[in-house]
């Protein structure tokens, strides 16, 4: 589950959605968009450097390496991903590298009054019908948990920056 030993190979493939997810962010959608493209077009924190790791950088697309834990801790899957940036509404994810051989996901940003919804959907592709089938349901609900916890960190950083601002 670490995507160490990526497997691609193009035959039974299924897919399943990922998300809906959504939050209410009480600020702008600048400001939102700012703090999900920093640690990838600009200087990450400290927290974020040992997460995200930017391979290659393009003024709107980057490489980037992403390190979650699982198994509680005892390992660290590494995925490997393209993210384009169309400010200010969307970013999108696209799976390179991971414990899976197709995510494509997109965190879209729709300005509301006195504030942002974020809203994440994806898909998951696996390959080698019901066996794949299988391992997307194992995979799955562990991607959605970290998206869970990187929608949460988004809000509370762009929230934070917006009171201090105010």
């Amino acid at each position: 589950m670490t995507g160490a030993l990526p497997l691609d190979v193009g035959v039974g493939r299924r897919t399943r959605p990922l998300g809906p997810q959504a939050v209410e962010v009480a600020a702008g959608r600048e400001a939102v968009f700012d703090v999900i493209a920093r640690p990838y077009l600009g200087r990450a924190t400290r927290a974020l450097r040992e997460k995200v790791v930017v391979l290659e950088r393009g003024s709107d697309l980057v490489l980037a390496a992403h390190r979650t834990p699982v198994a509680g801790g005892r390992l660290t899957a590494t995925t490997v991903e393209t993210v384009k940036f169309t400010r200010p509404e969307r970013v999108d994810f696209r799976l390179v590298r991971g414990p899976v051989p197709a995510v494509t996901e997109t965190f879209t940003l729709i300005g509301r009054s006195g504030g942002t919804q974020l809203v994440y959907e994806g898909r998951l592709g696996t390959d080698l019908w019901r066996v794949g089938q299988w391992w997307g349901g194992l995979v799955a609900p562990r991607w959605e948990a970290a998206v869970a916890d990187s929608l949460a960190a988004i809000r509370l950083e762009a929230e934070r920056g917006a009171s201090s601002t105010q």
